[in-house]
């Protein structure tokens, strides 16, 4: 009877044992696209340092029907970056952004990571390239510095300094109204993009036609100058009203 307690006792812890290994794996991104389709470099998305905290923000663009939203970090950023079992899940909750147009994850990180965005879309797993997370090394720069030529009534033409604190890949582009909805989201790889003039946009993430903007009234244009790594070096906001 001591013995048949004893071997009861053992299976149970080895099952105990084997469930927490189980779910240890579980969180890493490698384990998670096991076997699973998936499509890399599918999820837009960004990070930059809080202006007042220095905070990691994490901004993503979901896709219309994405599922199962995910954030993986590594323990630093002494890693491959396209190692992806050295990707852990946090569970943290994402903000809207832009009155949810886009999503943001926000962190308070001692060491600068490589970050990983997915979500779920079609039956496939869709994976942002690596972020690197540069709050330490290199914070964003916040400024307001852009200049605004509202020569041609509605169609405001915007012009900033290009690559101004170096290492610029891409340029991303928002203009929204003054309660903050998201009227156009383009990429440029120029430094200067017009509303709504799509001649110089490489990537775009407006969904819908852009409404004409109404002479007198507030909008906001924000500038992301983003690296190859999808570090935000530099942040541009400014209000203005349209002429």
């Amino acid at each position: 009877m001591k013995y048949l307690k004893y071997l009861v006792t053992c299976f149970l812890l080895f099952l105990s044992c084997e469930t927490d290994l189980d779910d240890n794996a579980l969180i890493t991104l490698s384990t998670y696209i096991n076997n699973q389709n998936y499509e890399l470099g599918a999820v837009i998305a960004c990070a930059a340092s809080d202006e007042n905290t220095n905070d990691v923000l994490t901004f993503y663009y979901p896709e219309a029907g994405a599922i199962n939203i995910r954030f993986y970090e590594t323990l630093n950023s002494d890693v491959d970056k396209l190692d992806f079992s050295k990707y852990t899940q946090v569970f943290i909750e994402s903000e809207p952004f832009f009155n949810g147009y886009l999503g943001k994850f926000t962190q308070s990180n001692v060491a600068e990571k490589w970050i990983i965005i997915t979500f779920e879309l079609n039956n496939e797993i869709k994976i942002s390239n690596p972020i690197r997370s540069k709050q330490i090394t290199k914070p964003t720069v916040w400024t307001n510095e852009v200049v605004i030529d509202q020569t041609q009534s509605g169609m405001p033409n915007f012009t900033w300094q290009n690559n101004a604190v170096g290492d610029n890949a891409i340029y991303f582009q928002v203009i929204s109204d003054n309660q903050n909805n998201l009227l156009s989201g383009t990429y440029t790889y120029q430094n200067q993009f017009q509303y709504y003039n799509t001649s110089n946009v490489v990537l775009n993430v407006t969904t819908q036609d852009p409404p004409d903007l109404i002479l007198g009234d507030a909008y906001n244009f924000t500038l992301m100058d983003v690296s190859q790594d999808n570090w935000v070096n530099w942040v541009v906001l400014k209000t203005f009203e349209s002429q």
